[in-house]
């Protein structure tokens, strides 16, 4: 019998809870073991009782856990670094193996809990902690181990691929989508982590780390959010063949690794173009296998349990067997991390600009000034003697663009730069 020790039973927990008894029968067959919820650490005990709990299994401190000999794993569906942290390495010391769902904690303190588990002989599991559903760690730690990972590019937050995906399909401003998106409990009331790109940022932070071989945390992380992109760039982006979605981005170039989460215009032929609404999406490149993409719902109470649960069997399949099957830590290498001013990419670049003759030509010379070329521009007439440009730049080195963008914010042709949004997935 292998017993759990659940901390936390709100929506993802409740969903392991009904998710071990629904699937009792399959789960057993493939543990060769009977799988047990022993005890439930949860302030509120309502939650637990309409799950059928008993009242002697919710307990109020984590002791009551941590010093249960017979508990076998640990499941942390808490959230947040403390009290989390403390609760899973007081586990490991205990001898107990993790599953956790936790991205937070693993983007900002994943070397320690490594640590904790390899100095234990315990398995420490997260596939919950990016993607929900969507199976992307084992593939990275296991079917894709004999790969030379080349990049990462995921849609991590469906939040806002629902935002991007609504105000593209329907031509709506961003205030009223995410509006719609709290009304309808895909955004929370306070969405800043989401909107901000920062839950997208510790999910690449974790990814980059496994599929470089080297630590890379959310300080390492450049991020953008969506907040500046309208109605307008969206409909520029679709004129010129493109969508806009929020990316979290890892790439590894000559032994250094570029990580980054913005909004970024996509060919509307790329893989990933075609992910919307709140699915998520993680396209992978190795040098031996490719292209491989994974797909599916990134959050959600089943979707995330399904991955929880999906730890438990295969810990209850090491224990069976006495034994720890999946590649622990992989962070083995310490590669340089690249500032965003070291990025090469084409740019999209909006912005308003008197209406007279020659102020194209100074546009362009302050772009050539600074080593930037200028692939296409159109030009949009509005009132008040003021036209809108519409640029793509050539590859450029960034910091080279945004020394251009300094200078032409100082001159008085220029009235606004209204964006700036880098292109993927493009060749030149």
């Amino acid at each position: 019998m292998i017993k759990i020790g659940l901390l936390g039973c709100g929506t993802v927990g409740s969903g392991v809870v009904l998710l071990l008894q629904e699937n009792r029968a399959a789960i057993e067959a493939k543990t060769g073991s009977e799988v047990v919820l022993s005890k439930v650490l949860e302030r509120d005990r309502q939650k637990c009782r309409q799950l059928g709990i008993a009242d002697n299994m919710i307990v109020d401190s984590i002791d009551e856990i941590i010093n249960d000999e017979s508990i076998d794993i640990v499941v942390e569906l808490i959230g947040g670094i403390e009290p989390a942290l403390s609760f899973i390495t007081a586990a490991m010391e205990k001898g107990k193996h993790v599953v956790t769902a936790n991205k937070d904690l693993i983007a900002e303190h994943g070397e320690e809990v490594f640590t904790a588990a390899a100095r234990n002989g315990v398995d420490f599991y997260f596939e919950a902690s990016v993607g929900g559903g969507i199976p992307i760690i084992y593939p990275l730690k296991q079917s894709l181990a004999g790969n030379k990972i080349q990049e990462v590019i995921g849609i991590l937050n469906g939040t806002t691929n629902y935002i991007l995906t609504k105000m593209s399909q329907e031509g709506r401003d961003f205030g009223e989508v995410l509006r719609e998106a709290q009304q309808l409990g895909y955004a929370e009331s306070d969405p800043t982590a989401d909107i901000g790109g920062l839950d997208a940022a510790r999910k690449i932070a974790i990814l980059s780390s496994i599929a470089f071989n080297s630590r890379v945390t959310l300080d390492d992380v450049y991020v953008e959010g969506i907040t500046s992109i309208t109605a307008k760039d969206i409909l520029y982006a679709l004129e010129l063949g493109f969508v806009i979605k929020l990316l979290a981005i890892a790439k590894e170039t000559e032994g250094k690794i570029q990580a980054r989460v913005h909004p970024a215009f996509l060919p509307a032929g790329h893989p990933l173009a075609s992910v919307n609404g709140v699915f998520n999406a993680v396209f992978v490149r190795g040098n031996a296998v490719g292209e491989v993409m994974h797909f599916g719902r990134g959050a959600g109470q089943m979707p995330t349990a399904s991955a929880v649960v999906g730890d438990i069997i295969e810990i209850g399949r090491n224990m069976a067997f006495q034994t720890i099957t999946r590649i622990g830590c992989t962070c083995y290498e310490e590669k340089e991390i690249l500032p965003i001013g070291e990025l090469r990419a084409q740019y999209y670049v909006r912005m308003n600009v008197t209406d007279r003759p020659g102020v194209l030509a100074g546009i362009a010379g302050v772009f050539g000034a600074n080593q930037v070329s200028i692939a296409s521009v159109i030009q949009k007439s509005s009132s008040a003697e003021k036209a809108e440009l519409k640029l793509i730049t050539h590859t450029v080195k960034e910091k080279y663009l945004q020394d251009s963008l300094q200078t032409l914010k100082g001159m008085d042709i220029v009235a606004q730069i209204n964006n700036v949004i880098r292109l993927e997935g493009v060749e030149e």
